[in-house]
């Protein structure tokens, strides 16, 4: 099992966006300090709910900054950008850093941002699957060209190529992030593994897995991937001497944060939206995930891992909203629940 960070730089009420990076930035850092195996940085564009705007660049400077931990995006926004320049990028950070980089993928949602950087809503309804293979492509081959309905180009080399890189991968992982069964079967069917959202319980996410392994089996792939397949769980985690202190801690700073930030995301076309009461989704995320004592968190994360068969976790350690009750949850997570699990 590997354990890692989830970290969105969440802005919360109060607090300016240069301190919600700095506690970001800090969690990760104390995360390899800590013993945690990953950090994985979530990207959102004009609104609070997440002040990092491109989790790949923020992947760069914690690569640089750090000398063990695997960093990864979760997710990079693909219908809002190339993915030949992702892909790029992707193969720079793997090349550099020894092959500590993951990079995850994801539709992100109608929002304005496919007005502002100019894509259409197109590539967020239609256009995900031929993004993501041109990227996955551009990760895996010597050259590519494309001949598709958003992307057309001659075949050029790929420079740098990730396959040159003395890593025990060829290139950096792809992890995409499923939310629907149409999600879950693109990401099966080219044997790459998921990011399972923080809003679901384990039911839901066995039944995902179950579905994702059905799918890659009739794509033809070897039952050693299927079974083996390194998805990641999103999670929340806070620890406490008592479970009711851990609670209302996020129940105290949980709601305001996800009031504003949710609050501020703006549809491209105008559709209406349906948003989470707070409160309620605070204490639902409460009962789903490790939030307690070290001792129930350790069994919780174990309780998850047998159910569903994922194996990394991503857990959301910023709830409190404090960069110095951070540090703490972070410094717990290693000393007082990794220990207990294998």
């Amino acid at each position: 099992m590997h354990v890692g960070s989830f970290v969105l730089a969440a802005q919360f009420p109060g607090q300016g966006q240069g301190e919600a990076l700095h506690r970001a930035v800090r969690s990760a850092e104390v995360a390899e300090e800590a013993g945690l195996d990953a950090v994985w940085l979530a990207e959102h564009h004009f609104v609070p709910y997440g002040t990092c705007p491109s989790a790949i660049t923020l992947a760069a400077l914690l690569l640089g900054r750090t000398r063990r931990i695997r960093v990864g995006t979760a997710v990079s926004v693909l219908p809002t950008v190339h993915p030949v320049a992702l892909g790029e990028q992707a193969a720079l950070l793997h090349m550099t850093s020894g092959g500590r980089f993951s990079l995850g993928v994801g539709r992100g949602g109608p929002w304005v941002d496919l007005e502002v950087f100019g894509s259409g809503l197109q590539a967020y309804e239609k256009g995900f699957p031929e993004s993501l293979d041109l990227l996955v492509r551009w990760l895996r081959e010597p050259s590519v060209g494309a001949a598709g309905e958003r992307f057309r180009f001659r075949e050029v080399p790929v420079v740098p190529r990730p396959s040159e890189a003395l890593t025990e991968a060829a290139g950096p992982e792809v992890v995409v992030a499923c939310t629907s069964p149409a999600s879950v079967r693109l990401a099966a069917e080219r044997g790459l593994p998921m990011l399972l959202g923080m809003h679901v319980g384990d039911e839901e996410k066995a039944e995902m897995v179950a579905l994702w392994r059905r799918q890659a089996r009739a794509a033809g792939h070897t039952p050693e991937k299927v079974l083996g397949a390194p998805h990641v769980s999103a999670g929340v985690c806070q620890l406490a001497d008592r479970r009711t202190d851990a609670v209302e801690a996020l129940v105290k700073a949980m709601p305001g944060w996800l009031r504003q930030g949710l609050g501020a995301h703006v549809t491209v076309d105008g559709r209406a939206r349906q948003m989470r009461d707070p409160v309620a989704y605070t204490e639902l995320l409460c009962g789903l995930h490790p939030v307690g004592t070290p001792r129930l968190a350790a069994d919780r994360l174990a309780a998850t891992s047998e159910r569903t068969g994922v194996s990394r976790f991503a857990l959301l350690v910023e709830g409190s909203g404090d960069l110095a009750a951070t540090e703490e949850n972070v410094r717990r997570l290693g000393a007082e629940v990794l220990p207990h699990l294998t």
